[in-house]
């Protein structure tokens, strides 16, 4: 029987730490590959295909954030980052980005490999899920809330988490009434406070970026309820 290797990129501009990363993995029967030109970061992921992506924070041109904007853009597979920046807010930007484990510079190759094999298992191994990806439908727009990405006549347009949240939220009762309250608690389901100010703002960040798509204005104001999707606002 043929065990094909899994293939693990590793985005780290610090070369002694991606060697040693790379020599460390390798031995544990994955294939690495480190990014050499960080001008060339998506290409170099396009043409290895990783299973999982181990990413620093800083890096040149562009930092880890954008690169996993980037890369969720392309693929579903799993990102680690790996960073000497400790502040929670890093982790939760990680997060928002799209990242799925979060791990501190100095660390354990142990405790890397153990994230490794853990995340792979999740993505790919017994505790899979489906493979196809999932999306929400209202009118002619499309959300991909895996990778917060919405799509309407061929452009797309990128989302935080939590305003990825927001639009799921809506559209899985479109053109139904959506309460304050209701939202208000989905979206501080994960211990982020967020208050009235900060969900008006969410609403118009969605706002603005479904008409900039050219979407029209879908996002109703129901006064004293809440806010309500029509699909039909895109005519407007």
């Amino acid at each position: 029987m043929i065990i094909l290797q899994q293939t693990i990129l590793i985005i780290e501009d610090d070369r002694k730490l991606a060697g040693l990363l790379s020599e460390y993995v390798t031995k544990y029967d994955f294939h690495a590959v480190v990014v050499e030109d960080f001008s060339r970061v998506i290409e170099t992921f396009e043409s290895c295909k990783p299973d999982l992506v181990l990413l620093d924070v800083n890096l040149p041109k562009f930092d880890g954030f954008y690169w996993c904007r980037q890369i969720r853009n392309l693929s579903l597979c799993p990102i680690l980052f790996i960073s000497a920046r400790e502040h929670e807010m890093d982790q939760v930007m990680a997060l928002e980005n799209g990242a799925d484990d979060y791990i501190t510079k100095p660390f354990h190759y142990e405790v890397v490999l153990a994230k490794v094999r853990s995340n792979l298992r999740r993505a790919s191994g017994s505790y899979a899920k489906s493979l196809e990806e999932r999306t929400m439908d209202a009118g002619k727009i499309r959300l991909y809330p895996e990778r917060y990405v919405i799509q309407f006549a061929g452009r797309t347009a990128e989302l935080s988490q939590k305003e990825s949240l927001l639009l799921e939220a809506l559209m899985d009762r479109q053109s139904r009434v959506v309460s304050r309250e209701q939202l208000l608690d989905l979206m501080w389901s994960d211990g982020q406070f967020i208050d009235d100010n900060t969900l008006n703002v969410y609403i118009t960040r969605v706002r603005k970026k479904l008409k900039e798509l050219g979407a029209g204005d879908m996002i109703e104001t129901v006064r004293g309820a809440g806010y309500r999707l029509n699909p039909g606002g895109e005519d407007r």
